[in-house]
């Protein structure tokens, strides 16, 4: 009973052992096939990885092909060379061309009364004030009875002169006594002018006391009022323009003024003015400032009730012609370092060129300095553009 029992036991055992065994052969079957399909798995991420990465780096290239195929197209121009008026700017003052200071000639006194004001007309030799006179009056009365009393003593002396010619001839008279009486009636006749020449100085000094206009013109200043005490040492009572003739001191660099001629156009702009007006370069400045290197244009201007003398103006003057390429104003760019135009070259890259505009005309700004006229500049568009970037240029007629 108990052999029997024990075998039982046996058997149990060993048939435990033999299940264990086969359950971790059945463990590490399970772990192999989950490590393979896990490696499989691996294989496939990274083939599909690093095949794209390969498909694309291939495809790299082809698309850069074709980043080169849409370079962005851009219209070009070739000025050429056209002649424009060569320009040069300045500024200056409004001046009277010809200013006429109004002083006192005479000895002066109290002006009686002022019968201008400025911004009025007056013509040559009118009286712009007059100075109180009543002494200068009253002396010309006594020297006109001077002239009186000298006429009647010439009148006695000749007449002594003609009794004592007619009693020669009888005895009664001598020679001598005749030539002493012509002496006497000459020396009558000669006080009669002396006391006329007084009068005449007299009268002379009280003109003067009339302050008249040197020549025609326009009032520009006035200086004195009626009540004050005038003399030669007073000053300018009044400032004229004769003829209204204004004119511009331009001031110009020693190298603009070389180039400008006599006679050459200017146009004039006051400030503040909304209107502009023409005349011409009469005189050059024989001289040149030491201390600003300038030079003065004077720019002849007519009358005009908006150039005001003392005032600020800026010119353009015409100094003649010449050859240089113009462009549309879309095709200059400009930034901190000046104005510039983007120029296609040879190869289809993009170069930027620094220019120098000059004058602009309706065909558009001249390029004085940069351009020869034959580039291919870009006519629009240039501020999207780098330089050494390719475009494709399109070619358009000027």
């Amino acid at each position: 009973m108990n052999f029997e029992t024990t075998g039982w036991r046996r058997e149990s055992l060993e048939g435990e052992v033999v299940g264990d065994v086969l359950n971790e052969k059945n463990r590490r079957r399970r772990r192999l096939i989950i490590a393979a399909i896990a490696l499989v798995a691996l294989a496939v991420a990274a083939f599909l990885v690093f095949g794209r990465g390969g498909d694309e780096k291939a495809a790299a290239p082809a698309g850069q092909g074709k980043a080169g195929a849409a370079a962005p197209a851009v219209t070009v121009v070739v000025p050429g060379r056209q002649s424009v008026d060569r320009t040069i700017a300045a500024t200056g003052t409004l001046d009277a061309r010809v200013d006429m200071p109004v002083g006192v000639a005479g000895e002066g006194g109290m002006v009686s009364a002022v019968l201008v004001q400025p911004g009025q007309w007056v013509g040559a030799g009118q009286t712009l004030a007059v100075i109180e006179r009543s002494v200068q009056a009253q002396q010309a009365q006594q020297l006109a009875a001077q002239i009186e009393v000298a006429r009647a003593d010439a009148r006695l002396a000749q007449q002594e002169l003609d009794r004592a010619q007619a009693l020669v001839s009888r005895g009664f008279v001598s020679k001598a006594d005749v030539e002493r009486r012509v002496a006497a009636r000459d020396a009558a006749n000669a006080r009669v002018k002396v006391a006329q020449a007084n009068l005449g100085e007299t009268r002379a000094r009280i003109g003067r006391l009339d302050i008249r206009a040197p020549a025609a013109g326009l009032v520009l200043e006035r200086n004195v009022e009626p009540g004050q005490v005038v003399s030669a040492g007073s000053g300018a009572l009044f400032r004229m323009a004769r003829g209204g003739e204004l004119e511009l001191l331009a001031q110009l660099s020693e190298s603009d003024l070389a180039v400008v001629p006599v006679g050459a156009r200017a146009v004039v702009t006051p400030v503040g003015a909304g209107q502009s007006f023409t005349g011409r370069v009469w005189q050059i400045a024989p001289v040149i400032s030491q201390q600003t290197r300038q030079g003065v244009a004077r720019v002849a201007l007519p009358y005009d009730p908006a150039l005001r003398p003392g005032g600020f103006a800026s010119v353009e003057i015409i100094a003649g012609s010449q050859e240089a390429p113009v462009l549309p104003e879309s095709a200059i760019l400009s930034d901190d370092k000046g104005n510039y135009v983007y120029v296609v070259g040879r190869d289809n890259k993009v170069d930027r060129r620094a220019v120098k505009t000059g004058a602009v005309t309706p065909q558009g700004i001249a390029v004085i300095e940069g351009l020869s006229g034959n580039e291919r500049v870009v006519l629009r568009a240039g501020g999207f553009l780098n330089p050494g970037e390719t475009v494709r240029p399109q070619r358009q007629a000027k």
